[in-house]
This record gives C-alpha cells, structure tokens and sequence, in this order.
C-alpha cells in the first residue's frame, strides 16, 4: 500500500496542499525567469550589434543620418549621476544616522522616516515635476543642475533607510562599551556604530545609484536633451534614459539602433552596480 494512503488523513491533506503550493510557485518561478531571460536576449543580440566605437566617440546623430553615437548622451548621465551620488550620499548619510542615534526620542525623527517612506514609493514622474514647478519654472530653462536636483531626490531616500537599517544592526553592547569610555554620542554614531556597518551604507549608496542610472520621467521635465557634446549643467543636457526613450519610438532605423545600445550600456552598468552591492553585503554585518 502507498506510504501516502496509511497517512492520517489531515496530514495527507496538509501534505497535498503543500505539494500544489511548491509546485505552483516553482512554475510562477519559471514563468518569470523565462521572460526575464527572454528580455535579457533580446537586449543581448540587439543591443551588442549596435555597439561600435562609434557609440563612444560621436555625439548623438540628426534625423534621417547614418552613424552618430551617443557620447553626449553618456558624458551628460556619468555627470548628473554622479552629481546626484555627491548630494544624496552625505544627505542620506546624515539622516539616517539622525533617526538611528536619536528616532526613538524625537517626534521629527518619526516625522522624517514617515516623509522618506512615503518619498520611496513616491512615481519619479512626480518628482520631475515638482523640481520643474520650482526650479525649471522659476530659472526659464532646463538644465542639468535641474535633472540631478530630481534624481536626487529619488536617492536620498534609499540612502536614508539603508543606513537608519545598518545602524539599528550594531549591537547595543558596542554603543554602552564606547559611553563607558567617556565617548560623546555624537563620536558614538559616527566612529563606532557608522565604521562597523559601512559596507551596508555603501551597499545602500551604490544601490541608490543603480536606481537612479536608468530613470527616465524626472529628465523629460529637468535636463530635456541636448543633440550637441556638452558640460555645462546650466543648459539642457544630454542623458541616455531620454535619448533611449526618444529613439526608440522613432521611425529611424539608426536611431532604434542607437536606442538598443544605449539600453545595453544602462544594463550592465546597472548590473555591475548590483553585482558590487551584494559582494559588499556578504561581508559580516554586527548581530
């Protein structure tokens, strides 16, 4: 007789059940995997073919011409993600140790965490539009200023509970042991409880990064796009998420593939970004 069959008979219904559910999930698992293997492909063989060095060292081309690149594009991204990385880092930073050290304590540290939380799930398209209300608006012209000033606000957010979280993992032996020495709170914070979780608030920094390389809304209404090579971030600037979004929607087969390999380009950037924050995350974290 099957082993199943001399099982008591709540058991055996717990056990089916519990066989459905894992199967189900497994093919939920496979389904999604195999789109997003599928996406990847597709990116893969269209996106590599319209790699050349040509993509690196020509700005982005006039309607209707052959060649061009997207070296304005990448210049214009490399520098408002990197002006945004210098903004939200210390910000982020700041606040969530702010609502660490002190947010069981103060009622603007509930105020402040409850703002970010809402701030996180908050559209981006929301976010570029209230920079353009009172920024664009108020200057008459976009700029790149403009497009990290959004960005931005979309990574201050993920700094600040990535840190508030690392903090709260430090045990609380290591802070009574460091005010037992004689160390003010505030050296508390930063030289004790800071330097024993930096590689999850790098993790939190490089992840903010990856969040904001690919964002697309926030610059449409902020940088715009500029056809030309350009560095001043007081003027429209060229971006990779704006020019992929505008090419790939054009009837130019140039342009379609221009916009395939500057997808390509924002992947594994994204992908080394991610790569790198899970390294860092393996490394002990204070329980």
């Amino acid at each position: 007789m099957n082993q199943l069959e001399t099982m008591n008979p709540v058991y055996r219904r717990r056990l089916l059940k519990h066989r459905v559910g894992i199967s189900l999930s497994f093919v939920a698992m496979t389904v999604g995997l195999g789109f997003l293997a599928w996406i990847l492909f597709t990116l893969l063989i269209k996106g590599a073919g319209a790699l050349s060095l040509a993509v690196f060292t020509e700005t982005t081309p006039a309607p209707g011409s052959d060649g061009g690149g997207l070296m304005n594009a990448i210049v214009g991204s490399l520098l408002m993600v990197g002006a945004s990385t210098l903004i939200s880092t210390p910000i982020g930073i700041l606040a969530g140790i702010y609502l660490a050290e002190y947010g069981e304590e103060s009622k603007m540290a509930q105020i402040t965490r409850f703002i970010t939380d809402i701030m996180l799930s908050a559209p981006s398209i929301v976010i570029g539009l209230f920079i353009y209300a009172i920024y664009v608006a108020q200057v008459k012209h976009f700029s790149g200023w403009a497009g990290t000033f959004a960005i931005s606000l979309i990574a201050v957010p993920v700094v600040v509970r990535t840190t508030d979280n690392m903090l709260k993992l430090v045990p609380n032996s290591l802070r009574e042991a460091a005010f037992a020495l004689g160390a003010p709170r505030w050296k508390v914070a930063t030289m004790i409880r800071l330097r024993a979780v930096k590689a999850g608030v790098i993790t939190g920094v490089l992840l903010a990064v990856a969040r904001i390389a690919g964002e697309t809304a926030p610059l449409l209404f902020t940088a715009l796009n500029n056809q030309f090579f350009s560095t001043n971030m007081n003027a429209p600037m060229a971006n990779l998420p704006v020019v992929i979004y505008q090419f790939a929607m054009s009837p130019y087969d140039n342009w379609r593939n221009l916009a395939w390999g500057g997808a390509l380009l924002i992947t594994i950037g994204v992908l080394a970004l991610n790569i790198l924050s899970r390294t860092l995350s393996r490394q002990k974290t204070p329980t």
